[in-house]
């Protein structure tokens, strides 16, 4: 859950985003082989595929687990949710940490939003926007019917397509696993112009029933189609996937020019927007971008949370000095902000000042009892007192909320086998190598794990993880 700098894949993102579905043709022929021939893709098919295609993504991809990113998207998207016909699966939003300019909304309701173009826009109501045009398309079930119609040439060239329509043709291994023009973004699963009206309809819709400005969805659009050339040559942008944007965009202004004007008039509440965006900018963004925001925005115009994010910031280059003063700054100006002196008691803890970071990080739990990061870290500095039952409590909690985030097992593992129960350190650990997607760690950690296997809650516990193991082993 805390920042760690960017990893060699993260460079080769673009191989990286085609080869994570490279393995799916399996995926396609376990569903329901037999099926093909009847051009059918139910809803029980399509959702075993969102399943599937979600681990994929996640074990080839960084997803960003921020509680108060995930948080805030989960929480727009329930806005939209909430005034949509019934779904017959909860939609999930997912945050990829790239500077891609995109978003797309895979099989059975699976969302996924890329850092880059929440950096890019300026008002929640663009996002919520763009969001609400891929809950569209999940509505209308596009990609199951462009998928039934894609059966007709069987699962292999449904993959290339698939891969073609999201991700590019990148990757030589990608290619050559799905034949020879598989790849191409304009067969059967590239949206038509008619499956972008039909989204665009629905979006709009829900923007305006969820209460957001309409106008959102325009300037959103706006933003992809002026920013277009940043997303660069493997990865499809959004212009790419959804096509037809200019066209659209005039069809929208149109239909939003005869709303009520109280309609098109909605102010814009932007605080949780602009709170996301600085932890986005200043925890995950380059830092030269980073440090090039704050050096052009006027000091006079900046809040307790602008200072907070320059402290992120400023740690991120090591300037630790210069980071304390940005992070007092922002709690002089804001003491009871729950993000703000999260933050900080996280700066402190990092910085080995436990006793500024206790009193930090209890006032951010008390301030906001939602808050993951807070309790994460104010649960490692109980570990590090050796208060391990209390740790580990919290812990756990945090774990059911961020089961697949590999640092909340990593530690929760250490504290298990400092505290004695070796069975569940070494099993905790096993579960940090596999959300790291490290195979050798997590054979590794397992086989100890079993050596300490005492109980038939054990054994059961090693069967649930070996299953664990093996599915997403077919995703490395």
């Amino acid at each position: 859950m805390t920042y760690k700098p960017p990893r060699l894949r993260d460079a080769f993102l673009p191989a990286i985003l085609t080869a994570a579905l490279v393995v799916l043709p399996t995926l396609f022929l376990s569903i329901a082989p037999a099926r093909a021939a009847l051009f059918d893709f139910t809803i029980k098919d399509e959702a075993e595929l969102g399943r599937k295609f979600e681990l994929a993504v996640r074990s080839q991809m960084p997803i960003i687990e921020d509680p108060e990113i995930k948080g805030y998207i989960q929480d727009l998207a329930n806005r939209l949710v909430a005034v949509m016909p019934p779904q017959p699966w909860t939609i999930k939003t997912n945050v990829i940490r790239s500077s891609v300019l995109n978003a797309f909304a895979g099989p059975a309701g699976h969302v996924f939003i890329y850092s880059g173009l929440i950096l890019s826009l300026e008002h929640e109501s663009d996002l919520a926007g763009v969001m609400a045009h891929e809950f569209g398309h999940v509505a209308e079930r596009h990609l199951a019917q462009n998928i039934e119609r894609a059966q007709i040439i069987g699962p292999m060239a449904l993959l290339g397509m698939l891969a073609g329509a999201f991700l590019g043709s990148g990757s030589t291994k990608a290619a050559l696993a799905v034949g020879s023009g598989a790849m191409a973004q304009s067969t059967m699963l590239a949206y038509s112009r008619e499956n972008e009206r039909e989204a665009d309809q629905d979006g709009l819709t829900y923007v305006t029933k969820a209460g957001f400005n309409p106008w959102g969805l325009v300037r959103g659009f706006k933003v992809l189609q002026r920013k277009q050339w940043y997303a660069g040559q493997n990865i499809p942008t959004y212009l790419a996937t959804h096509p037809g944007l200019d066209e659209r965009i005039n069809y929208l202004s149109g239909r939003v020019e005869l709303l009520p004007k109280n309609i098109q008039d909605r102010p814009e509440h932007d605080g949780r927007f602009l709170r996301v965006q600085t932890l986005l900018r200043s925890r995950y963004s380059d830092t030269t971008l980073a440090m090039g925001f704050y050096e052009q925005k006027p000091k006079a115009e900046w809040t307790a949370v602008d200072y907070m994010g320059y402290g992120i910031l400023l740690e991120r280059l090591n300037r630790m000095g210069d980071a304390r003063e940005q992070f007092e700054k922002a709690l002089s100006m804001s003491p009871m902000d729950s993000l703000v002196v999260r933050e900080a008691g996280r700066f402190y803890f990092q910085t080995g000042d436990f006793d500024r970071a206790s009193l930090l990080l209890q006032k951010a739990v008390m301030l906001n009892s939602h808050d993951l990061m807070a309790l994460f870290f104010y649960a490692r500095l109980l570990g590090e007192q050796k208060e391990y039952a209390q740790a580990i409590d919290y812990m756990e909690r945090i774990e059911k909320r961020l089961p697949d985030d590999s640092e909340i097992r990593f530690y929760l593992g250490r504290f298990y086998g400092e505290s004695g129960n070796l069975f569940q350190g070494h099993l905790q650990l096993a579960y940090s190598g596999l959300y790291k997607n490290d195979k050798k760690q997590a054979e590794f950690q397992r086989k100890q794990a079993e050596q300490f296997s005492k109980t038939e809650d054990d054994k059961k516990a090693l069967e649930d993880f070996d299953k664990a193991l093996n599915e997403r082993a077919e995703m490395w």
